[in-house]
């Protein structure tokens, strides 16, 4: 019950006080404060036991196999009905935060929404850094890992092509596979909130702007970026964030259900993973500061990475309160490729909003069921 609601409850209640008439409460206004009372004891309840007594939410609980490792990478497997014959590779971010946010809990899963839908879904997990991996290099991730990630997804499924879907900065990793090395088999490609023209990426862009920020500097002296500093930089761009996450649990504590879900997405929302030294390094000098991939520029493994290479269908997800990956530079990927199956939708929300929340399995996914179905997905 919001403030404006209860206010309203009180002014029933009172009504009639002060023209001389007998105080009559109307039943309604009796059952709306009976209702405030419960919610009020139930929110007293649940912080009690938030406070005294925490528990660990229970995340990641779609089936699954590990299909392949190397050094810190895991390749996973989804159990499914597999009704459709190609198989999904979803690219996530590297560092920053857990893969688990796309499989948070039952129901409010981006996972397993698509493993429900039939699809022989596969998720690479970069892995949680430390200082031995600091030489690890955006290059490393598009040249090694990515290539080799795919040929494991095809021996696996037996398949002759796949779908490849990336979140955030694992869309550009991806698309920069895919433009470097354009003879893999991919049937579709699918941009959820990934930036690609970087000139148009928001504050983030503005900080890192090389007459501001020494990329090289900051590498050589720190060696890596600690997950406390990421954590930093994020929170900066929202400061806050904080304080309405906090008010929006206040109002809504005497719901179970909503309790359980912020605590599963709050132990998410604090985990923070560190960036190994050199991917930075490249991450920011060649894509920040230098827009390469977007300008045609980027090499990898001695191979041009183009986009105008990408001629598979695309599909291109933006938010349109995304403060991160804002939409204007997501949507550019449609404008890069050389595909003539390729289309761009806008949807409200932010960038988590995408892959977590109410409105995800309602607005997002089914799209992204569609997208990934585009190019004769058998099934």
């Amino acid at each position: 019950m919001a403030l404006e609601r209860f206010a309203d409850v009180v002014e029933r209640y009172t009504d009639g006080y002060g023209n001389g008439n007998v105080f009559e409460p109307r039943r309604e206004a009796v059952k709306e404060w009976e209702e405030e009372i419960s919610r009020a004891v139930r929110r007293a309840e649940n912080l009690h036991r938030m406070l005294t007594n925490p528990q660990e939410p229970k995340v990641a609980q779609t089936p699954r196999e590990e299909i392949y490792k190397k050094n810190k990478s895991r390749l996973y497997r989804y159990q499914s009905k597999r009704t459709h014959t190609t198989p999904l590779l979803f690219v996530p971010n590297l560092g920053i935060s857990r893969p688990y946010i796309f499989d948070l809990m039952p129901g409010g899963s981006f996972v397993e929404h698509m493993t429900r839908q039939g699809f022989d879904f596969y998720l690479l997990d970069w892995g949680v850094f430390g200082p031995e991996d600091n030489d690890l290099t955006f290059e490393d991730c598009v040249t090694k890992i990515l290539p080799r990630m795919t040929r494991k997804v095809l021996e696996s499924s037996g398949a002759e092509s796949l779908s490849v879907l990336g979140y955030c900065m694992g869309a550009p990793l991806s698309a920069s596979f895919l433009a470097a090395y354009p003879e893999t088999p991919v049937r579709n490609f699918i941009n959820m909130a990934g930036p690609i023209d970087f000139s148009k990426i928001g504050l983030f862009g503005l900080w890192l702007d090389p007459r501001y920020f020494n990329v090289d500097r900051f590498v050589d002296t720190l060696g890596a970026v600690p997950a406390d500093l990421v954590k930093a930089g994020f929170k900066l761009l929202k400061p806050t964030m904080d304080l309405s996450t906090n008010l929006n649990l206040w109002w809504n504590l005497w719901n179970d259900k909503y309790v359980e879900g912020f605590n599963a997405l709050n132990r998410w929302a604090n985990e923070y993973v560190a960036f190994p030294g050199e991917f930075f390094r490249q991450w920011v000098g060649d894509f920040y500061q230098q827009n390469k991939l977007f300008k045609g520029e980027a090499v990898f493994g001695g191979r041009p990475a183009r986009l105008s290479s990408i001629s598979c269908p695309v599909f291109v997800v933006g938010a349109k309160e995304d403060y991160i990956a804002p939409p204007e530079c997501v949507r550019a990927l449609i404008d890069a490729v050389s595909s003539r199956d390729k289309d761009y939708v806008e949807l409200p929300g932010g960038h988590i909003s995408l892959i977590a929340g109410r409105g995800a399995s309602l607005h997002c996914w089914p799209k992204v069921v569609g997208a990934a179905l585009v190019g004769g997905n058998d099934g």
